[in-house]
């Protein structure tokens, strides 16, 4: 066995209850039409326009007749002037749920370009993950990506984002949200980490993607079909299995009668050097075991993955929470000694651990609110205001390590319109607020609760009202710049001090200067 933290145990599992129905109804799904300006049924399913969810990009028609009609439509977001900046849809969810998140692209050549480009993809404010669907459509296919992730608030931000290698507009053809069972995954801390799938197969399958209604979350199948396969209707009795895997991933499996091993190079593609979640899971058929004994060992790339596992027509999940993997994975099952007959594999799933990352949540709401009193808040406010940190928010610095507050505001000349928010008091990190040479109007608000403040530039806008006497007790300001307003009253005498450089002036007619 590999060198293993607390959390990255071998697990072995049967059966859980309750038994899962195999004729289910959809749940509440949030099911996302980009770039599309009517809700439709499709398929059986509703799909929502996307017109509720995000606040800007451009919706586009695909020239290309599409069998699949969610694909006719998407929406893209500019590059220029928009490198490391972030676009997001904001969907409400439940807080603390558990969702699989699925993004898909299909190009269609919306850009004018001939290949599509390339960008990245953001869950609130973790990194999720590259968008490269060159290869896919070049074989006329759509490219998808799943991950798991919980709810840290009441909407979730999927976000994509335009980097270094970004040559024309990101894009997105449909984004969905489905609620997952408290069970599945479950030994995964979904507070410190999310998931990214890699890869997840039904083996000795060649027919098509299995996915709903015979996985009641839609979770994605894929065929992994072999020469030494079982094909057909098979005895097995699983039900309510750990992770719930469809009913239909046990009725062909990878398998050799012979008591020899299955040598399997899966995931097929090699992966970056990363910590990954692994699940396998087996089943065998009841009238073909009578008598015989499946009992074989599973190693990963040649360390003790599982050691004799019993197979039997109830089946077994294995899973590791946290698997070093790099390059090209060989699972081996090899058959025990005395076993008369050989191993056997259904399915397996396999996703990259992500660490998660997150602002903190006060500082978080706080931007939420001083956003919505902004008339024309920077087009990339949305999502983490920090996060990932080459996609934070345009003006906003924050802090590094393990608790991510915001440090300084810097919005001068940005153009904003609006008032400002009594909420910037709670953002009690801040050293630095510059909003000067906007168009804010309203009242300063009482900002002496920020004790670490040094600068406050509030210079050349429209407010109005009297200057807080409170900001002479902030002990760290040094300074404080108020000129080209129409604020009114008396200059507090506690701002006429040493070590504080206060300007009021020009403008600001009716303000009253100390006596």
């Amino acid at each position: 066995m590999p060198s293993i933290s607390l959390f990255s145990i071998i697990f072995l599992l049967p059966l859980l209850n309750p038994v899962i129905s195999q004729n289910p109804q959809p749940p509440a799904w949030t099911l996302i039409d980009c770039g599309s300006n009517v809700s439709s049924l499709i398929g059986d399913r509703q799909w929502v326009s996307d017109t509720a969810f995000v606040s800007t990009g451009t919706s586009k028609i695909l020239e290309t007749p599409m069998n699949d009609v969610v694909l006719s439509t998407a929406r893209t977001f500019p590059l220029r002037g928009n490198v490391n900046r972030k676009f997001c849809y904001e969907v409400p969810v439940i807080r603390t749920r558990k969702y699989l998140v699925r993004t898909t692209f299909f190009y269609g050549q919306i850009n004018g370009n001939g290949f599509p480009p390339v960008f990245d993809q953001i869950v609130d404010g973790t990194f999720w993950s590259s968008v490269n669907t060159t290869e896919d459509y070049l074989n006329h296919l759509a490219s998808y990506y799943e991950g798991i992730f919980v709810a840290g608030g009441k909407n979730m931000s999927v976000c994509l984002a335009a980097n270094n290698l970004t040559d024309s507009d990101p894009f997105i053809s449909a984004l969905e949200l489905i609620p997952l069972g408290d069970s599945l995954y479950n030994s995964t801390d979904f507070g410190s980490f999310g998931l990214r799938l890699v890869a997840r197969h039904s083996f000795g399958f060649n027919g098509p993607l299995i996915r709903f209604p015979d996985d009641i979350y839609d979770r994605i199948w894929q065929p992994f079909g072999q020469s030494n396969t079982t094909t057909g209707f098979r005895n097995v009795s699983v039900s309510g299995f750990w992770n719930h895997p469809p009913l239909k991933v046990f009725q062909t499996d990878l398998s050799i009668n012979e008591p020899k091993s299955i040598e399997l190079f899966w995931p097929p593609m090699s992966l970056p050097k990363a910590t990954y979640y692994i699940a396998l899971y087996f089943a065998a058929d009841g009238s073909s075991t009578q008598g015989n004994s499946r009992l074989f060992t599973i190693t990963v790339n040649n360390l003790n993955y599982f050691r004799n596992l019993n197979v039997t027509s109830e089946g077994s999940v294995v899973f590791a929470n946290q698997w070093l993997l790099d390059g090209i994975t060989n699972i081996t099952l090899t058959p025990a000694t005395g076993s008369n007959i050989g191993p056997l594999i259904n399915a397996g799933e396999v996703f990259e651990v992500l660490p998660i990352q997150r602002t903190l949540t006060r500082d978080v709401t706080a931007m939420e609110q001083i956003k919505n009193n902004l008339q024309n808040p920077p087009v990339d406010w949305n999502g983490d205001p920090c996060l990932p940190i080459d996609y934070s928010w345009s003006g906003v610095a924050c802090s590094k390590g393990p608790r991510i507050r915001i440090t300084a505001l810097n919005l001068t000349n940005f153009g904003l319109s609006g008032s400002l928010s009594t909420d910037l008091t709670r953002l009690t990190a801040l050293t630095d607020i510059w909003l000067g040479n906007n168009s804010l109007s309203g009242t300063i608000p009482n900002v002496s609760s920020l004790k670490q403040l040094k600068t406050l530039h509030l210079e050349f806008n429209q407010l109005t009202g009297e200057i807080p006497p409170l900001l002479g007790d902030i002990g760290s300001l040094n300074e404080l710049f108020l000129q080209g307003n129409n604020l009114t009253g008396e200059v507090p005498r506690n701002l006429i001090k040493p070590g504080l450089n206060l300007k009021i002036s020009p403008g600001n007619p009716l303000l009253i200067p100390p006596q």
